[in-house]
């Protein structure tokens, strides 16, 4: 499995908010459009993988190992899937803030797939750099 480099959000104040809760550990599980996943784009997480999560300058800022994929419809996203992702209050809080992240992405459909990450932290490069 090779690993990927991908950076948080869509700004630089978006991803280091990402990023600190991802450290702090209240942030477990991510989200990304299927749209953004096959030939000639990224691939799909395996459950295994460890990726490195970058900070918004392209340096490293933390590795990360896949535990759980799940590709489903936005509209069957669940609260239990919503709660270790950190930002958002309940599912309902979930579409509308992804619905809005989407559309400033130009993929945003109300029947869209889209893949729930659940993941743990395997190295921080801020504390060990080496």
């Amino acid at each position: 499995m090779t690993p990927v480099t991908f950076k948080f959000g869509d700004t630089e104040a978006f991803c280091n908010e990402l990023l600190a809760l991802v450290r702090s550990g209240k942030k477990t599980a991510t989200c990304a459009a299927m749209s953004d996943f096959g030939p000639g784009k990224e691939p799909l997480p395996e459950v295994g993988r460890q990726d490195i999560a970058l900070n918004w300058d392209g340096s490293p800022a933390l590795q990360m190992e896949t535990l759980e994929v799940h590709v489903l419809p936005i509209g069957e996203v669940t609260d239990e899937m919503v709660a270790p992702m950190a930002e958002f209050e309940d599912a309902a809080d979930y579409r509308a803030q992804y619905q809005a992240y989407f559309e400033r992405q130009g993929s945003w459909t109300p029947d869209m797939m889209v893949m729930v990450e659940r993941f743990k932290v395997i190295r921080d490069f801020a504390e060990d750099p080496a």
